[in-house]
């Protein structure tokens, strides 16, 4: 192994990361990390690609590339290309750039000389378009009395008209809209946070996502004791919903990682790294399905035991 390598090695084990790790943050191929690891450069594509994996590698695991690069030269050389364009010269034949002013200028002569032909014609033909708006237009001498214009009809002496009979046209009713979605916190039984729900009539949308890791989902029907429709931890980007027509149970691991929100209203859960308990309460049910004020339910004195382990 190099001292290149040994030094690689060294930073990656101390960061925690595997190879596979490196080769995801990378996107360098295994072989060549053990590779560049063991000191063995022949299995690599080149010289150039040898420096980029090797400044790459420093960035995955929190070195300096650009001073192991100067530390470590005499391990990985200047690449070929680097030689090769440092040597070209960067003049050019004059004869050639004199071909290339050449045809620019005629290019460009070309190019003005259509533009005044276009812009020639166009003149001309607005010249011509405003002539034809501002010819005289012939004046309709037929008499206004001479028109036919439908008689009015006579009226009866019941107050209708005789023309024939008129239909009454129904005024549309106007849809009333729905009220917005309200929370309120009405009390806190324990570690549980009672919430009401309005308007009172509608079904609404509980959703329920996780976003940043794998966090402890618990929901149950009714009440902390009731039926668990999930009891178990969810995976990063679990979304679930459900329809808000009796009192809600949520425990959640991870508060930080969860957004619990009621038809788009997010509820305030203190988004830290511990659980929180949410009971929701739908305003026509509210009564049914919460305990008496200042005194818990059943199921609330269970809460410590459903959430072992996530706190």
């Amino acid at each position: 192994m190099s001292d290149l390598g040994a030094l690689l090695r060294k930073a990656r084990e101390e960061h925690g990361l595997t190879l596979e790790d490196v080769q995801e943050t990378t996107k360098i191929r295994k072989r060549y990390l053990e590779a560049i690891e063991s000191g063995d450069h022949s299995v690599l594509p080149g010289t150039f690609y040898l420096r980029a994996f090797v400044k790459n590698y420093c960035d995955a695991v929190g070195l300096d590339s650009d001073e192991v690069l100067r530390l470590y030269q005499h391990e990985i050389p200047a690449s070929v290309t680097d030689q090769i364009v440092e040597a070209v010269p960067t003049r050019q034949p004059k004869r050639v750039q004199s071909r290339s002013s050449e045809r620019i200028s005629k290019l460009g002569f070309n190019v003005m000389m259509w533009s005044f032909l276009i812009l020639i014609v166009v003149v001309v033909w607005v010249y011509f378009v405003n002539q034809k708006s501002d010819a005289p237009k012939e004046i309709d001498n037929t008499n206004i009395t001479d028109q036919a214009s439908p008689a009015p009809p006579s009226q009866s002496p019941d107050g209708g008209t005789n023309g024939g009979t008129t239909t009454p046209t129904a005024t549309p009713t106007p849809t009333p809209s729905q009220a917005p979605t309200t929370l309120t916190f009405s009390s806190k039984v324990g570690k549980v946070d009672h919430y009401d729900v309005a308007p009172a009539g509608v079904v609404h949308k509980v959703e329920i996502k996780i976003a940043g890791g794998p966090s402890w989902t618990e929901v149950r029907s009714g009440s902390s004791s009731g039926k668990a429709t999930i009891s178990e931890t969810a995976p990063d980007g679990s979304v679930f919903t459900y329809d808000l027509d009796q009192p809600l149970y949520i425990n959640v691991g991870r508060a930080d990682l969860t957004v619990i929100s009621v038809d788009g209203v997010q509820i305030n859960d203190g988004d830290r790294a511990g659980s929180k308990k949410i009971q929701l309460n739908p305003a026509e049910g509210a009564a049914g399905s919460e305990s008496p004020e200042g005194s818990a339910s059943p199921g609330d004195t269970q809460d410590t035991g459903n959430e072992q382990g996530t706190e």
